[in-house]
């Protein structure tokens, strides 16, 4: 397998925990774009027409972009060790967190990623803060879904820990000091999210 993929995105470390978590190998490619060289974008595009990160090629040459679509391939295709916990609920559960982050928590980082490509003297600082409102408000989703036991859901690393850990990293060890604002964990001092970055290697 072929994993196209950058480590300046979240999304494709779902995908390598995944990986590490099955002990499973894939060789590790970066598309141009993200300072790959002997791949034309076009190249790129016919594999994943897309354009983002990542997509996973199979031996067969079949290809399949986005990484919450990968890992449930994945999952499905090699079922042990189960990345899945086996009661029903707590399966929605790792499924909702995941689309919480990507939905919510996601979307609210999308402007701060937009903002660290420009100029520092072009930043709205409204724009900023409005941005840091919604992530907290994000983070607040979370906690009310995720679980107790250092994981996300359960006792066990689960498909939802490959989706927060780079996500929740960025959110409080990117943000706060490149924008000079508060780390948003502070709202939540006692929570099962304070601290959880730091649980996953990713």
């Amino acid at each position: 397998m072929k994993l196209f993929q950058t480590y300046d995105s979240p999304f494709p470390t779902r995908v390598r925990l995944l990986l590490m978590a099955k002990g499973l190998s894939a060789e590790i490619i970066q598309p141009p774009g993200f300072h790959f060289d002997g791949l034309t974008k076009e190249d790129y595009l016919k594999i994943n027409p897309i354009g983002r990160v990542p997509a996973l090629v199979l031996d067969d040459g079949r290809a399949l972009p986005e990484s919450e679509v990968i890992c449930e391939y994945l999952e499905d295709s090699y079922p042990e060790p189960s990345l899945r916990p086996a009661d029903p609920f707590d399966r929605a559960r790792m499924r909702l967190l995941s689309r919480i982050c990507d939905f919510y928590l996601v979307m609210a980082m999308v402007p701060l990623f937009d903002y660290s490509a420009r100029p520092r003297k072009t930043w709205d600082r409204e724009g900023i803060e409005k941005a840091f409102g919604k992530i907290s408000d994000a983070l607040a989703y979370l906690e009310q879904f995720i679980g107790e036991d250092g994981y996300a859901v359960g006792k066990a690393v689960s498909q939802a820990d490959g989706a927060l850990a780079p996500q929740l990293i960025l959110t409080t060890e990117w943000a706060p000091p490149t924008f000079n604002m508060d780390d948003p964990y502070s709202a939540f001092p006692s929570s099962p999210l304070t601290g959880r970055q730091s649980r996953m290697t990713p």
